[in-house]
């Protein structure tokens, strides 16, 4: 048996690298596979809210000819942020993180990115935004959480078309595309899960930042419910690493996007350019309509949408979207 070292998608700009990840218990447990259907897949995403991890555990990255040592923390989360003395690459690029086991050294490789120089920056909700989850109905979340594996769940129709176009607007043919992050009220135990839907259904690969790990059965079961604040923060923190850029908010009425967007359009009046919120439930809500209507009296362009067809309409009147 051996620790497990899971990285996930870092970022950086000019002045500071960020790149994370989790160290976990030696296990002999299968990962989740992604082809188990019905009972084994319930199986599979139960044992993914059972891990262990392992505090404290001496991680080391390697970066620009150079050793870093830093400790997990409690829950096995580490965290590099790293002041830079010399330019990194544009776009994705690979880093590379180790610990210790039995005196044998355990490296693992992850990616980062620098986004390439624009003026557009994405920041998506997942569940209910693209990936249907009917988080409104907690029952029927979870069933479809246990017993549908990644290649049966559903994403809205067209959204892919949407993100790709928002991805790709005002880069003309070439491979650059505009930055994009995932932020989530869904923990890091579903980093895979989300990482491989993405890839099926060819949204834009971005940074995700999702909720502390959880390590329970009991915590699966209220798996992307509570407070939302670390969402807000996250948000918070993607505005302000990289001020250059103006945002695009989405997200649904399932929760409480509509009202941390509007905090955020608040806090950075000129740096968020459009909000959108998906409509999830047969009738829009007041409180969201209300909330949209204070978020356009900021000049923030608003959309309470049911198909993803009015959002890409939208983008394109309000010149979100150009070829």
């Amino acid at each position: 048996m051996k620790p497990l070292l899971k990285l996930y998608r870092g970022y950086a700009n000019q002045q500071e690298l960020v790149v994370m990840g989790h160290v976990f218990c030696p296990t002999t447990k299968e990962e989740y596979d992604f082809q188990k259907r019905s009972f084994k897949n319930a199986k599979s995403i139960i044992r993914m809210f059972r891990v262990k991890t392992k505090g404290n555990a001496d991680v080391f990255l390697y970066h620009d000819g150079e050793k870093i040592h830093t400790k997990a923390l409690e829950d096995g989360y580490f965290k590099f942020c790293i002041p830079l003395k010399n330019d990194l690459a544009f776009g994705w690029n690979n880093y590379r993180v180790s610990i210790m086991h039995n005196g044998k050294e355990i490296i693992e490789k992850g990616s980062y990115v620098r986004p390439h120089d624009g003026e557009l920056g994405f920041i998506s909700d997942i569940d209910d935004t693209f990936l249907v989850s009917h988080t409104r109905n907690i029952f029927k979340k979870m069933y479809i959480l246990l017993f549908k594996n990644v290649n049966d769940r559903r994403i809205f129709e067209d959204v892919v078309a949407h993100y790709q176009a928002l991805s790709n607007s005002g880069r003309g043919t070439g491979a650059e595309e505009n930055a994009f992050f995932y932020v989530s009220s869904s923990e890091w135990n579903l980093y895979r899960f989300i990482v491989e839907f993405t890839k099926i259904h060819q949204l834009p690969k971005a940074v995700m930042l999702l909720k502390d790990i959880k390590t329970s059965l009991l915590d699966f079961l209220v798996t992307g419910r509570g407070d939302h604040n670390h969402k807000f923060e996250k948000v918070k923190h993607i505005l302000e690493f990289y001020p250059q850029l103006n945002y695009t908010l989405l997200g649904d009425d399932s929760q409480e996007d509509a009202f941390l967007y509007e905090a955020i359009c608040k806090i950075f009046p000129v740096n968020v350019k459009a909000v959108y919120i998906r409509q999830t439930g047969s009738k829009k809500k007041q409180k969201v309509v209300k909330t949209l209507e204070n978020i356009s009296s900021l000049d923030v362009s608003t959309l309470y949408f049911k198909s993803s067809t009015e959002a890409i309409a939208h983008s394109k009147s309000i010149g979100l979207i150009i070829d």
